[in-house]
Order: C-alpha cells, then sequence, then structure tokens
C-alpha cells in the first residue's frame, strides 16, 4: 500500500526539484555510499514548525537520500513573540528527529523598514542567505503553497506595481537561484493532511490570524469574500495568473536589457529621445533598472517612483528631480537622464 495521496504529492513535488538540483550539479539520482555522501550537495529546509513547511521538510528527509542528497534545515527565530527561542529550538529538535543534518535555529533581530512583515522578511532572507553559505548549501527549499501564491498576486494588484507583482513567487528565485519553492502548485490543505495523516507536529503562528497584519487579513477575510462572491477556483485562477503574468514580464525584461545598451550615449547616460521612442512598458523597466543600478533598493523601488522619473521623458516641462529610496536621485540635464546618488 502506498503513501496518503497528500503525502505522495508533496513528494512527488520536491523529487522533481531534486532531480533538477542534481541535473545543475551534473549527477543521476542514487544513493549514496558513505564515501559519496561528505561531497554530496546539500539542500536545506526554511521550516518555521507550521504545516507547510513542516511537510516539506518531511518530504526533504525522505526524497534526499533516496536522490543521492545531502538534507538539512534552518529555523529562523524573530524574536516577536515571547518564548520564540524556545520554540525555534524545538523545531530544530523535529527537523533532526526527522533525520536532517545539519540543523540550525537563526536569531535575527527585526527592523522597521518597510512595515514589520517586510522587515520579518528581509531578515528572515538574510539569516536564510547567510545559512546557505555557511554550510555551502547548493538549494534552499521554502514552503510557499498555491494559496500564498494567490495571497501575493492580490496584494500586488492592490499596491498597483504592475506586471511583475503580479506575476507573484518563483519557482526558483535567489542568488544563482537559491531558493526553490516545490509547493506552488499546491494547495495549503494538502500540506496539512499530509502533516496530519504523518502525526507531524505544527506549530500554527498567531501572527498568521492577526488581523493586524495585511496579509492575515487577505486570508482570512479578503479571499473567502472574494470565494463567496465569485465561487470556487479563485486560488487557482490567480495561481495561473501569476505564471501568465511571469511569463510576460520576463519577456519584456529580457526586451528592456537589450534596449538599456541603445539609450545611453559615449559616456553612459540615458538619452531621453531614446528612451521617449521605446514602449512604455520597455522603457520604465530600462528606468527601473538604472534606478536600481543606482543605488535604489529594489524593494522600496515602487511604480509611483517610476512614474515620477517617466514623466521627465514623457512629460517633460522643466521639472526639478525627482527623489527615490537609497538617497537616489533622477533628473534631466541637457536632453540626457541622470539617475544616481546625491
Amino acid at each position: 500500500m502506498g503513501p496518503h495521496p497528500a503525502v505522495a504529492a508533496i513528494r512527488l513535488a520536491v523529487r522533481r526539484v531534486l532531480n533538477n538540483i542534481l541535473a545543475e550539479h551534473g549527477r543521476t539520482p542514487g544513493r549514496l555510499t558513505p564515501d559519496e555522501r561528505s561531497s554530496s550537495p546539500l539542500v536545506l529546509v526554511a521550516c518555521s514548525g507550521g504545516a507547510d513547511s513542516m511537510a516539506l521538510a518531511s518530504a526533504l528527509a525522505f526524497e534526499a537520500p533516496r536522490a543521492g542528497l545531502r538534507a538539512g534545515g534552518v529555523t529562523v527565530d524573530h524574536g516577536l513573540q515571547t518564548g520564540s527561542d524556545l520554540r525555534a529550538a524545538e523545531v530544530a529538535s523535529r527537523l533532526r528527529e526527522l533525520g536532517l543534518d545539519p540543523v540550525e535555529p537563526v536569531a535575527v533581530t527585526v527592523g522597521r523598514d518597510g512595515g514589520p512583515e517586510a522587515a520579518a522578511r528581509d531578515a528572515r532572507y538574510a539569516a536564510l542567505d547567510a545559512a546557505a553559505e555557511r554550510h555551502r548549501a547548493a538549494a534552499v527549499l521554502l514552503g510557499h503553497t498555491r494559496d500564498d501564491q494567490a495571497e501575493t498576486v492580490l496584494l500586488g494588484l492592490a499596491r498597483g506595481s504592475g506586471i511583475r507583482s503580479l506575476s507573484g513567487m518563483a519557482a526558483v528565485s535567489g542568488a544563482d537561484g537559491r531558493y526553490r519553492r516545490p509547493f506552488l502548485q499546491l494547495d495549503r490543505q494538502t500540506a496539512r493532511k499530509a502533516c496530519l495523516v504523518q502525526s507531524l507536529p505544527v506549530w500554527d503562528d498567531p501572527h498568521n490570524t492577526d488581523p493586524a497584519y495585511t496579509r492575515s487579513r487577505l486570508r482570512h477575510e479578503g479571499l473567502p469574500a472574494l470565494e463567496k462572491a465569485l465561487g470556487k477556483g479563485v486560488v487557482e485562477a490567480l495561481a495561473r495568473t501569476a505564471q501568465l503574468s511571469r511569463d510576460d514580464a520576463d519577456a519584456l525584461d529580457a526586451w528592456a536589457g537589450k534596449a538599456a545598451a541603445g539609450v545611453r550615449d559615449d559616456d553612459g547616460r540615458l538619452e531621453c529621445a531614446a528612451l521617449h521612442d521605446l514602449p512604455p512598458a520597455v522603457r520604465r523597466r530600462v528606468l527601473r533598472r538604472a534606478a536600481i543600478e543606482a543605488g535604489a533598493p529594489a524593494g522600496s523601488l515602487f511604480a509611483r517612483h517610476i512614474e515620477e522619473v517617466d514623466r521627465l521623458i514623457t512629460g517633460w516641462r522643466g521639472q526639478g528631480a525627482i527623489n527615490l529610496p537609497g538617497r537616489v536621485v533622477a533628473r534631466r540635464q541637457g536632453g540626457r537622464l541622470v539617475i544616481r546618488q546625491g
């Protein structure tokens, strides 16, 4: 008798990702001999102790040895709740019980930039990046599900941040494709069911139900209201929208990358006339890329910022400089657009 359908689904999703990682390292699936283990690529799972990441950790613990990969885990203590250090230690213990090694609990300090949710996310990814570097991990698996993807698309829509924001989370992201999201095609209930049938303890973060957080309100109020008004299938439709938007955004980004070289003068400054001739979607991407290269943090650079810079090209009336995040300033000078830190 095979595993429960939910368990089979999460294992298959992880197996596919691990096979991709093996192919990238020129390896084929197969169990390791003791001598081969130390040289095998390491895959880490980021685990909060919630249902999604615990299901992911259990699937990784099962699949990695069969694929010929080492498997470890990282749990991040954000320090936002009383006893969070004890919770992190407990999650680390559960990961070790699954057979993961190395396992590391990491404490972080959450700042205030961008609001509590963004600050916690930035601190978490910084910790995961550092852990991956420390352990020389080939990849870090994240437990984001199709439901998380739908929420991300709606948040992007509400911000009016453009098609890249609507594309949601990528299956592969980060430096050198470090982050992998095997569950983007699976719903949250599948992960929870997999934990239930395997008797895996699950911790439900109270922040996930706290209406003070935007994503929590969207999850417990916004999406249910949409499904009540529009019928079932909203989550699946939003996830499809994410993939279609990502395909379009990737194509436009590639176009903008090629166009960027053709709109610069011999000194590397952007020529306003050449920019004006580009399609708006391509031009704004060129401007956004130039702002980021000048030092503007990508996570703080919103569509409204780029629209203001774009008006220096399309609606020039002698207006002054535009201040962007990261102390970056954009101004028009003699038919050229200058974007630099001021």
